[in-house]
């Protein structure tokens, strides 16, 4: 393949990607089916803006906010049921049950973990140790400005998080699992090894000090914009929103079978943060995964971090001039 080059990259030598939005199919039908494909992101996006914008105090609570992305979810697989982007990524029994398993994980043991050595406890952790109080001057910004920085300020340290995933070898063996999966859908962001899931979880938000409605806020936009990375649904996405906002399209690129462009568009929400340092590129994928698409055992998925790892030391230990290469 000789592939197709962005910037100093060729893009596409190992595996067929497509690069441009130019090159990408648009949904078809009529022009309901056109209208709602095109503008059924933003809607939602504003919706729940102005929803826990306005939402009473009674209602704008977290329970509300894990009720709501429940019922999100459950649409968005009838919409992957009835409006598949790829045959090839159609859900399977298999497939369901493995992605569900990971969202009880995370919803459960993993939350408990997060609680007690979470990016929360570490922060206070340090804030007590310095004697240091939250930078409270955020509360006198306007809230959707604070909701913002929020989601910006998280997804600034994820993308640099998962930058060092693909850079720094001991990361990459815990991140590497997920990227064995060879389709995308709905709760594919869940399926990962428990390390990866926790480091990927932190960041450093907890030093500033926001209202709690804010934290809400910045739940919907993560929500009505980092879901759609995992997706089986074509959009017609607007224009602006593909430059602004990472989409099923970039994370797709980003778990091709080409290595170069799996090392692109690293940021969870805001595809600007991988434009800025030069690391976007837009385009799609439909080829996944690792290995020519081997797909992954749970089992597998849980011990593959430690055991590779201990392969790797033993063969380093052997051979210390051998360097472990991704």
């Amino acid at each position: 393949m000789d592939g197709v080059r962005v910037g100093k990259r060729l893009i596409g030598t190992q595996a067929p990607v497509t690069v441009g939005w130019e090159n990408i199919p648009r949904v078809e039908g009529g022009p309901v089916k056109q209208f709602v494909f095109t503008w059924f992101q933003p809607t939602v996006l504003f919706a729940l803006i102005l929803f826990w914008y306005y939402a009473p105090n009674s209602i704008a609570k977290a329970s509300t906010a894990i009720g709501i992305g429940i019922g999100f979810k459950v649409l968005l697989l009838a919409m992957e049921w009835k409006f598949p982007r790829h045959e090839s990524w159609n859900l399977t029994w298999k497939e369901l049950v493995t992605d569900l398993f990971y969202v009880g994980l995370g919803y459960t043991a993993l939350r408990m973990v997060d609680g007690y050595i979470g990016d929360g406890a570490m922060i206070e952790g340090i804030q007590h140790f310095f004697h240091s109080d939250k930078f409270t001057w955020f509360l006198g910004m306007p809230l959707l400005l604070q909701a913002f920085l929020i989601a910006f300020i998280f997804d600034f340290g994820q993308y640099w998080m998962h930058r060092g995933m693909h850079n720094w070898y001991p990361l990459w063996l815990s991140h590497s699992v997920h990227h064995y999966i060879t389709q995308l859908n709905i709760n594919k962001g869940a399926v990962g090894n428990p390390t990866e899931l926790f480091l990927i979880g932190l960041g450093i938000g907890g030093f500033f000090d926001f209202l709690p409605r804010a934290a809400l806020l910045a739940g919907a936009f993560g929500m009505a914009i980092g879901t759609y990375q995992h997706i089986n649904v074509r959009f017609n996405s607007p224009r602006w929103w593909r430059f602004l906002f990472n989409t099923t399209e970039h994370h797709s690129l980003h778990h091709s079978q080409d290595f170069e462009a799996s090392r692109s568009n690293y940021s969870n929400t805001f595809i600007f943060i991988d434009r800025i340092f030069g690391t976007c590129v837009d385009g799609e994928a439909e080829l996944l995964g690792m290995e020519g698409g081997r797909r992954m055992s749970i089992r597998e998925q849980m011990t593959y971090p430690f055991t590779e790892g201990w392969k790797t030391l033993k063969e380093r230990v052997a051979r210390p001039e051998a360097v472990p290469a991704e």
